[in-house]
């Protein structure tokens, strides 16, 4: 283990601690996360999904910061896309039991609020394979667009506020990897499951799980990294 490493682990002790430590801390949080889901998305995931960035460069790199990755536009980045998987969420869990109560389950709304049992896991995996089906692959381009933009401008703030090219980035993203990696085996392999779980714990807890979850993202991406170098 490197300096760098142990010191990002302390880091990350440090940050986390107080929430399981001081009780007005959780209490503060959990409270603040009834009342204002939105913004709680937005910073879990510019916290969580770009420290998985960050140890996903790590694997990739050896480091957890380089000049030019751009740590902090990718923050922002993953802030406003946690507004979208908040909203998505939102959608695919009321709609989803609305759907499968129209195909005929009559108790697939009670089901997903009810204790866990074999009727509440299909239910959360619908919701899940439905959301990851639908919304997933246009989440993950546009992801690997704004990574792109990010890159392509050095890093800096300035030039993550410049307009982004989409009809420039769009057919030069390696497809093969965005599709046959990406696409073909990280969301019925991973995400469909992992969000099942997700959908089957309390509502209070599904965005940190999936925000947490970014942290596996980060690995992910730089596994798709290293294959789209080969």
């Amino acid at each position: 283990m490197k300096k760098a490493d142990l010191l990002f682990i302390i880091g990350v002790i440090i940050f986390f601690s107080p929430f399981f430590i001081f009780e007005g801390v959780y209490n503060f949080y959990t409270t603040f996360n009834n009342d204002h889901g939105m913004i709680m998305s937005f910073i879990k995931f510019a916290i969580l999904a770009t420290l998985g960035e960050s140890i996903g460069l790590r694997i990739k790199n050896g480091v957890y910061n380089q000049k030019g990755f751009g740590l902090i536009p990718r923050a922002i980045v993953w802030g406003f896309l946690g507004l979208g998987i908040k909203m998505s969420f939102v959608i695919f869990a009321k709609g989803t039991p609305a759907f499968l109560i129209y195909m005929g389950m009559d108790n697939a709304a009670e089901a997903l609020k009810g204790d866990l049992s074999w009727a509440k896991v299909f239910v959360a995996f619908c919701i899940s394979t439905a959301m990851n089906t639908i919304f997933a692959p246009v989440f993950m381009t546009l992801h690997k667009i704004t990574d792109t933009h990010i890159l392509n401008n050095g890093g800096t703030l300035k030039g993550f506020l410049r307009p982004i090219k989409f009809k420039e980035i769009f057919p030069s993203l390696n497809w093969e990897v965005q599709w046959g990696f990406v696409f073909k085996k990280t969301i019925p392999f991973f995400w469909i499951p992992a969000h099942t779980i997700t959908f089957c714990l309390p509502e209070q807890w599904q965005i940190l799980f999936a925000a947490l979850l970014g942290v596996v993202l980060g690995v992910l991406l730089s596994v798709a990294a290293i294959m789209g170098k080969k």
